[in-house]
């Protein structure tokens, strides 16, 4: 029996290790912008890590979304609107949850004077593959203002970098 138990351990830390990564790889959406970055995700036991490395960007805070189509087509419109399997009210996913918030909210990215930003977030119940609320196939959104919250989805302004979410193995 104890030996079962061990294997049973050893298969469930095995399956953690070796959980899908992905990335995206963030373009402006102006044929002249100088936006660009990686995006990457990887499924934890808290929910999808999300870590952001961006540069190009007009200092401030930026909404950094997660939308429901996966194409950057049309300057970012193509993408659709913020990924949100439940119809949840706009809000922050990290702090008020799924049933509170679009599965794809995770805020705003801080850009500094010199254009880069950095953000690491963990988005709870949200998955890239395997889950009920997989993201990987969807887009990636930098907006161009911040998001203040408000319904329906932020006052974010116009869609300034995109990148589609892919699998890049385990």
């Amino acid at each position: 029996m104890k030996s079962m138990v061990i294997a049973v351990l050893s298969l469930g830390l095995a399956a953690a290790a070796a959980a899908d990564t992905g990335v995206a790889v963030v373009k402006g959406t102006a044929p002249d912008s100088k936006v660009t970055g990686t995006v990457t995700f990887q499924d934890t036991k808290n929910g999808l890590k999300v870590s952001a490395k961006l540069s190009g960007l007009e200092p401030g805070d930026h909404a950094f979304h997660i939308h429901e189509f996966g194409s950057c087509e049309n300057a970012g419109m193509a993408a659709g609107s913020h990924y949100n399997p439940l119809g949840s009210k706009h809000g922050f996913l990290p702090k008020e949850g799924l049933h509170q918030a679009h599965a794809g909210d995770m805020g705003n990215i801080m850009v500094a004077a010199d254009g880069t930003a950095v953000l690491e977030v963990v988005l709870p119940h949200i998955t890239l593959t395997g889950g009920k609320y997989d993201v990987a196939g969807r887009a990636l959104i930098v907006h161009e203002k911040k998001d203040d919250f408000s319904q329906p989805a932020g006052n974010a302004g116009g869609r300034v970098g995109c990148g589609l979410i892919v699998i890049m193995g385990k």
